[in-house]
């Protein structure tokens, strides 16, 4: 690597690093606070455009007052930076700005065996903080190199809260027994469905630039990351999950559906899909190991404006979109105190999400838009008291778009709450 190009990509960096705003408040920002002080290594991963490098930002300002070294690796000018040119990059970095202890590398996945620098310096005590768009890579080098010397801390598009601070919303969320605020928040969330939650696509409202950032997502993270040589293929694939959020996925029939060799090459690709950040699939609960690996996964998508920018769909949708925000939601306050799961009774009706936390099942929830219909009601209620019953819990949760009430049968207490009361509570 050339010592001149890379001294003027560092300068330039950091003085673009001094520039720029903090944006929203992101609600894992305290997370990562409470663990600076320890000597980890700080992994954030997350899609592409989803505000890491702001978040990465919003802790350095708090913690260290720019007192660091930093580096984004994504610039085109490092596209030869190699494992070697750590050692140029670290004399570069004293000459400029004297030593210092602590390096925020972003998006540092881009360099091969990264993490051989990072482990000989975290060795002679110095800290980092971490970022990358591939959970698969992070996570796999940390584990395997860095073992028990690393907090990976995964960050989302906005939540609904972090939406409502980006909004400048003047509701007052304190006040929701009054009819005008639970309209204006009704309407204001209704908006958050259509325009999900990725920080620059909300900042210019433009479908150019969310379909620039998935392009991005599927050549890089994807397509030139696993060498995949049947593009179409993965193109269709990648195109039927974001259309069918909630749905059961069938290995063999997508086999057959893209015209693909076999299923394991199907399982690949969605692994690699998972890995990027695009979507997410999800186990169904059993008491068996085995079973649990050979029954179908569901699949969400990272991000709902996305979904509709990409995907394709012959009706509203707006009940599995529902279901989608709430998936997200459930994984932003997962953060390692439980595991997502969706059920299947003994006499094959479905509930959506089953939370287990260490070896017991706490929660079960059910999705439904509105339970104003007789047959849905019934279907929604019939599945959840039958899990409960089979899981031996004596309450469970239907999340709706407006009802809020407790439901008493045989024992069994079924509380029903809107999506926005749901997403505002204080986890």
């Amino acid at each position: 690597m050339d010592r001149s190009i890379l001294t003027e990509v560092v300068q330039e960096q950091y003085q673009a690093l001094q520039l720029m705003t903090l944006g929203v408040q992101r609600e894992c920002l305290t997370e990562i606070l409470d663990v600076l002080n320890l000597p980890h290594i700080i992994a954030i991963t997350g899609m592409r455009r989803c505000g890491k490098s702001t978040l990465m930002l919003q802790a350095l300002r708090q913690a260290f007052a720019d007192q660091v070294y930093y580096l984004d690796f994504e610039d085109e000018r490092l596209i030869d930076f190699s494992v070697d040119d750590f050692n140029l990059l670290y004399e570069i970095f004293i000459e400029l700005f004297g030593e210092r202890k602590v390096f925020f590398f972003d998006e540092i996945q881009v360099v091969d065996q990264w993490e051989t620098f990072t482990r000989r310096m975290y060795k002679s005590g110095n800290k980092f903080i971490i970022s990358g768009s591939s959970a698969d890579l992070l996570s796999s080098e940390l584990s395997t190199k860095l073992t028990g010397r690393h907090i990976a801390i995964e960050l989302l598009p906005f939540s609904f809260r972090e939406y409502l601070n980006f909004i400048h919303s003047e509701i007052n969320i304190n006040k929701l027994i009054l009819t005008k605020e639970r309209g204006l928040l009704k309407n204001t969330f209704n908006q958050y469905i259509q325009d999900g939650g990725i920080p620059e696509y909300l900042q210019y409202k433009n479908p150019v630039i969310i379909k620039s950032i998935y392009e991005n997502i599927l050549y890089k993270d994807v397509i030139v990351r696993f060498e995949i040589k049947a593009v179409k293929a993965i193109r269709e694939l990648s195109l039927w999950l974001l259309s069918n959020p909630g749905a059961l996925i069938s290995y063999s029939k997508l086999k057959n559906i893209l015209q693909l060799g076999s299923v394991n090459t199907v399982k690949n690709y969605i692994h690699f899909l998972e890995s990027a950040y695009l979507i997410f699939t999800v186990d169904r609960y059993t008491f068996s190991v085995a079973d649990q690996a050979v029954a179908p996964k569901k699949n969400y998508g990272i991000d709902t404006s996305l979904m509709q920018a990409i995907g394709f769909s012959f009706s509203k949708n707006s009940g599995k979109y529902l279901e989608n925000i709430v998936y997200l939601e459930l994984r932003r306050r997962a953060r390692n105190i439980y595991t997502i799961y969706y059920y299947h009774t003994k006499n094959n009706l479905e509930v959506d999400f089953c939370l287990r936390k260490g070896k017991n099942i706490v929660q079960l929830i059910q999705v439904a838009e509105h339970l104003d219909v007789d047959k849905t009601r019934e279907r929604e209620m019939r599945a959840l008291i039958t899990a409960m019953s089979e899981l031996k819990l004596t309450e469970g949760w239907i999340i709706t778009l407006d009802k809020t009430d407790s439901i008493k049968v045989d024992g069994l207490v079924i509380h029903c709450i809107s999506i926005v009361s749901w997403l505002l509570q204080d986890v």
